[in-house]
């Protein structure tokens, strides 16, 4: 890990060089693109990287001050690279100087410190995310008027805080790709994060590229709500696994995030956008209301919710299991010892060891009759 000491050096270029010097070569390479800002011939290239492209000015009327919008295109590619890189950076940071710390005094086992490690990052992009969302929300119109998801279509003009949101976001994702080689995560977890980070790159990126931003943008917020709690959760478990409470307000938080995605979903594709006026396909215009886009895009939700909720109701499955099969044996092992009957004296009884004999005409008896 970057930032780190080490005690002895691996062969340079050698992959486990590459892996302890990750965050320290890509933070020169981040330097090398601001440097470029010093000089005029790579200045030019050096912006493409850093400032957020497409900038359009609109004036809404003649008194009002033009108001600067963005809009999408090729060149946010760079922009998208660049702060790939620095979310790399931002990783290793916390890393080396949070969930290190928190792990040596936890003393985990390996599979509770990869999952520990990987609930540290997402909680804190959640979180982080989470913020970020709702702030640029509050100046939308969205909880007095939530047509604005449809109204004049298509969205091709957004705020700077809105297209900055998504570049981060399509970053972040991006970066936890080659994460997995960085953080050498274990095989068997390889195949579970391809599937949601593919599914955060195609869903945000579809989002980006096809104008529903707003959609996008509301439908994100809920869900990265629920994975912070979630997350939560876990590192609180793994502190003490007492500490269960969260994951059952996260249960209920999840279902009902789920049922508003696929409402919104369907409000959006099924009934306001075919009720626009600009209906067509122009990929000058940005326009992409049609029935085809509108269906897959709409099929694509409901099955990554489908999927969503199949996962979740096998973990609470896997977890009711568990917790019935600890429930048995703690009965099991608690429940009183059955007490041994007594046993019935031997013919004749038995006191300490000894045989008493009833036989009254014993020859000692006889002998002491006769004299």
């Amino acid at each position: 890990m970057g930032f780190r000491k080490k005690n002895k050096s691996p062969p340079v270029l050698s992959h486990e060089f590459v892996i302890q010097n990750h965050a320290d070569m890509v933070s020169c390479l981040a330097m090398v693109i601001l440097l470029g800002l010093m000089f005029e011939v790579t200045a030019k290239f050096a912006i493409m990287f850093i400032t957020v492209q497409y900038n359009v000015t609109q004036g809404l009327d003649e008194k009002t001050e033009p108001v600067n919008f963005y809009q999408y295109g090729p060149k946010d590619a760079a922009t998208v690279v660049f702060y790939l890189l620095i979310a790399v950076i931002l990783h290793a940071l916390i890393q080396e100087y949070i969930l290190d710390k928190m792990n040596r005094r936890l003393h985990l086992s390996k599979t509770k410190h990869s999952k520990f490690n990987e609930s540290g990052q997402l909680a804190a992009f959640y979180l982080f995310s989470f913020v970020w969302g709702c702030s640029i929300l509050t100046a939308a119109e969205f909880a007095t008027n939530p047509t604005f998801l449809w109204e004049g279509y298509p969205h091709t003009h957004m705020g700077f805080q809105v297209k900055f949101f998504y570049i981060c976001q399509i970053a972040y994702w991006l970066h936890a790709l080659p994460e997995l080689y960085f953080q050498k995560v274990r095989k068997e977890d390889i195949p579970r994060q391809l599937y949601y980070i593919c599914l955060y790159v195609v869903h945000i990126t579809g989002a980006y590229v096809l104008n529903l931003h707003r959609l996008g943008l509301v439908l994100l917020v809920p869900h990265y709500l629920v994975e912070l709690l979630f997350h939560a959760s876990r590192l609180f478990y793994f502190s003490d696994e007492n500490k269960q409470k969260g994951f059952t307000l996260w249960a209920l938080l999840f279902v009902i995030a789920r049922l508003l995605t696929l409402t919104l979903s369907v409000l959006t594709f099924g009934f306001g956008l075919p009720r626009t006026d600009n209906q067509g396909f122009s990929l000058a215009e940005g326009n992409f209301n049609v029935l085809t886009i509108r269906m897959t895009c709409l099929a694509a939700i409901c099955l990554t919710q489908a999927w969503m909720m199949w996962k979740f109701i096998n973990f609470q499955l896997k977890k009711w299991r568990e917790h019935s099969q600890n429930q048995a044996f703690k009965k099991k092992t608690t429940s009183p010892k059955s007490k041994p009957h007594k046993r019935e004296p031997a013919r004749g009884g038995a006191i300490n060891g000894a045989v008493k004999s009833d036989d009254r005409t014993s020859p000692r008896a006889r002998k002491a009759k006769a004299s």
